[in-house]
């Protein structure tokens, strides 16, 4: 029995005209992100960064260039303030450089230094192996469906919520 069957089982009890069956995948859900959350945060603590830190480091490393501060603000699906406050401590780090574009000066541009992009590509991989660690009970075939069934439901949200860009890591 998880946390997530003594949830169910509380709310029966308490609320037996409740359908709680939902809880068995979206309680699941959640409460496996607030724990891979968690463990991000502790380990990018230890390189004295945050987890919404590392998420724009991330963006400016997939896109392989500079990107618009409202850019990042889309894929990261963060507030313009929320961008503005990592940037500024990243830009103290000297992980990211700001930029003006020679053409267009009406957005400020975000581009990863040398440290930046090393700090990324150092960080990733542990990255990836929490998240591998946190599947290590599955076989190869068992995370394919899961991966394949969470999408179906990432599609459904995402098409009624609108999507948010955001692409975590």
């Amino acid at each position: 029995m998880d946390s997530v069957d003594r949830l169910r089982a509380d709310w029966e009890r308490e609320a037996p005209e409740l359908d709680v069956a939902p809880i068995a995948v979206a309680g699941r859900i959640t409460r496996i992100a607030a724990l891979l959350d968690a463990r991000a945060e502790a380990a990018l603590a230890a390189a004295d960064l945050t987890r919404g830190e590392f998420d724009v480091l991330c963006a400016l490393r997939r896109a392989g260039r500079a990107l618009r501060a409202a850019e990042v603000s889309t894929i990261t699906a963060a507030s313009p303030a929320a961008i503005t406050k990592r940037a500024d401590a990243l830009v103290r780090a000297g992980l990211v450089a700001r930029a003006i574009p020679h053409r267009d000066r009406r957005g400020v541009l975000l581009e990863l230094t040398a440290e930046g992009r090393a700090a990324v590509d150092r960080l990733m991989p542990e990255h990836l192996a929490r998240e591998a660690d946190a599947l290590g009970g599955l076989d190869a075939g068992e995370t394919a469906l899961l991966a394949a069934l969470l999408s179906r439901v990432l599609v459904r949200v995402e098409g009624e919520h609108g999507s948010g860009g955001a692409v975590l890591s």
